[in-house]
């Protein structure tokens, strides 16, 4: 018996909006293939269990044929089958899922026992039609005598057709199409292809995948000596999928050696990893995730071109190569993957449908790794640091990012080196570290720990005692102006604002002093007024003569950072001059002023200058500062 039918109008516009729209890459075909035949086997496997009219069978498995004379593929299963009304149901009605009407009938039977079924969109047998031009079904149901063949070239109609000594099971049969210009088909029936793609996309099927592989073997001699230069072809069956991943078995069940070299082969790293992380939910959303953080940063970190991302799997099928969605900003460096049941997938499983099944995982995922990293903080002090010095930068910009919205959940792991201590500490630690009297939180920019104990600005921080945080990196900070506090303790710049370190008698002994010179401050602020918004005198400075200071707001390091970035803009700090009035070159600029010397004006832009120095920005005029300088060493060379 052989009956010819139509597909339905509507079946046939969704069909040619299918093979070209729906899918955006052609080699997703075989994972389509392979995960109907799964399931297949899947019902087979659970209606043998209740059902005492269908065989058992042991060695469930998925071959793979090609046959590169006619041209043809061919994925064979050893599953449920198909009757003709399955047929007619689930290939001539496009969108019609058999696999999610199964589901849906034995899960709503049995709320104990919950099936996974891979396809539940009924339309991966017809991304077939992406490669194929014809496509032949050969099945039999393990509950009928009779097999049918159905065949179609996925345009107009189909034929199913009946057929005696088909074994239980379903036969899909691709018939490639014509090789053109931009597109070459016969790759789908190269040995290496078909590896690499059930590799990549189907390598966690819990059954065999099986195919015939040819080997290339030394032809040996009568003695069972191989012969030099001469092979011979073998061919033998393969099973090309790992079936079980290591993630889907129990933690005690995996070694940490297993975990290193898993992650060494997936993620091409020749080094074992920093640190991993393995979560495993059960619950209202379940996942497993296995994220590793890499021992050394990717080369390219911190180049626009690098993409972030965990690998996205659901039922072990893989869904995307990097799901950006998975790992905030600052996690960027992490490899790994998820493996979810319950993710919502588009038609052709390419977009998640539903993103708030993500964003949950993705908030779990990321408090697990932060607690992975306080255990190491607190557990393996050399090893945390280690990760800091190749992820520090990643975590501040964290703390930063999107207002200081997870500063709370970050503050904790960021380390910082001291001018007092060699090793590097928490802020928790240097707040616990505060010697009698300190109220805030001191940190001053710099590279080197002796560049910051020389900055004039020391000179009252150093005879207090107090430690300062170095801040070595370009973002700090902003970090810092973010945060503004920690543990309830206010940061201080030592370059900023006051630093509140003179009793209320010394402030007031230097207030005086500034009213009774307030005539020369005024007269020093009009000849710099191109420069500085202030003249004043310190109340940080004990032995250097000046220092120059930013005011609340804007840092003179703030300035330097966004002076470098591209398209800058003309952002500057306002520049306040601070004169130490104990110091004898205070006494000879009162002196110049008390007698109308013209020289006022060279020392006021001395002293400017030499405060530009110190702070490492660029003088104006480098010539004018050398020639003025040499014209008052000739002068006092004189006296």
């Amino acid at each position: 018996m052989s009956e010819i039918r139509e597909f339905k109008t509507e079946s046939k516009r969704l069909l040619e909006l299918m093979i070209n729209s729906i899918y955006t890459n052609k080699e997703i075909f075989l994972r389509e293939l392979i995960s109907n035949a799964s399931d297949a086997i899947d019902k087979h496997h659970y209606l043998s269990l209740t059902n005492d009219k269908l065989n058992h069978v042991d060695d469930y498995q998925i071959f793979i044929e090609a046959n590169k004379e006619l041209r043809t593929l061919s994925i064979i299963d050893n599953g449920i089958g198909m009757t003709y009304d399955e047929l007619i149901n689930n290939l001539g009605t496009i969108a019609k899922s058999g696999s999610l009407d199964f589901m849906k009938d034995i899960n709503e039977k049995s709320e104990q026992e919950k099936l996974d079924i891979i396809g539940q969109f009924g339309v991966g047998f017809y991304s077939a039609y992406m490669v194929a031009s014809k496509v032949v079904v050969k099945t039999k149901s393990s509950f009928e005598e009779k097999g049918y063949i159905f065949s179609s070239n996925g345009t107009e109609s189909y034929e199913i057709t009946e057929a005696e000594g088909l074994k239980f099971g379903t036969e899909v049969t691709l018939y490639l199409r014509e090789n053109v210009e931009n597109e070459n088909y016969d790759k789908y029936l190269d040995e290496y292809e078909l590896r690499s793609l059930v590799k990549k996309y189907s390598d966690y099927i819990r059954y065999p995948i099986k195919m015939e592989v040819t080997h290339e073997n030394p032809k040996l001699d009568s003695d069972g000596k191989p012969i030099k230069d001469e092979y011979e072809e073998t061919t033998e069956i393969e099973t090309l999928n790992s079936m079980t991943p290591i993630w889907k078995k129990k933690k005690n069940e995996v070694t940490d050696e297993e975990l290193n070299e898993f992650y060494k082969q997936k993620y091409y790293d020749y080094q074992d990893p920093l640190a991993t992380i393995f979560v495993n939910v059960e619950g209202a959303l379940n996942y497993t995730a296995l994220v590793y953080i890499p021992k050394k940063a990717p080369y390219d970190l911190y180049y626009d071109k690098y993409e972030k991302g965990l690998q996205l799997y659901s039922k072990g099928v893989f869904i995307m190569e990097k799901c950006k969605d998975l790992v905030p900003d600052y996690l960027r460096f992490i490899k790994g993957l998820v493996d979810s049941n319950d993710l919502s997938l588009n038609i052709s499983r390419e977009i998640l449908q539903q993103t708030h099944q993500l964003e949950k995982i993705a908030t779990n995922v990321e408090k697990k790794i932060v607690s992975r990293l306080e255990k190491m903080l607190k557990d393996e002090r050399e090893l945390y640091v280690d990760f800091f010095k190749n992820y520090g930068l990643n975590l501040k910009y964290g703390v930063y990012d999107k207002y200081g919205l997870k500063k709370e959940l970050l503050q904790n792991l960021l380390l910082y080196k001291t001018v007092n201590k060699e090793e590097m500490v928490t802020l928790k630690e240097y707040v616990e570290g505060f010697v009698e009297g300190q109220e805030n939180i001191y940190f001053a920019s710099g590279k080197t720990k002796e560049a910051i104990m020389s900055l004039p600005q020391m000179d009252l921080i150093k005879k207090q005692g107090y430690d300062v945080l170095m801040l070595t990196d370009d973002i700090d900070e902003f970090v810092f102006g973010i945060m503004q506090e920690y543990d309830g303790k206010k940061f201080k710049s030592i370059n900023q604002g006051d630093l509140d370190l003179l009793s209320k008698e010394e402030k007031e002994k230097i207030d005086n002093l500034a009213t009774d010179k307030k005539t020369l401050l005024e007269k020093l602020k009009e000849i710099l007024k191109d420069e500085v918004s202030d003249v004043v005198f310190s109340k940080r400075l004990t032995d250097s003569p000046v220092c120059l200071v930013s005011a609340d707001g804007m840092s003179f390091e703030m300035e330097k950072v966004m002076a470098a970035m591209p398209n800058a803009k003309d952002a500057k700090a306002d520049r306040i001059l601070e004169i130490n009035p104990h110091h004898k070159l205070f006494e000879t600029i009162e002196n110049l002023y008390n007698d109308n010397n013209v020289e006022l004006e060279d020392y006021a832009y001395l002293l400017y200058s030499q405060a530009l120095l110190i702070e490492g920005f660029p003088l104006k005029d480098p010539v004018e500062f050398s020639n003025k300088m040499c014209e008052l060493m000739i002068k006092g060379a004189k006296y």
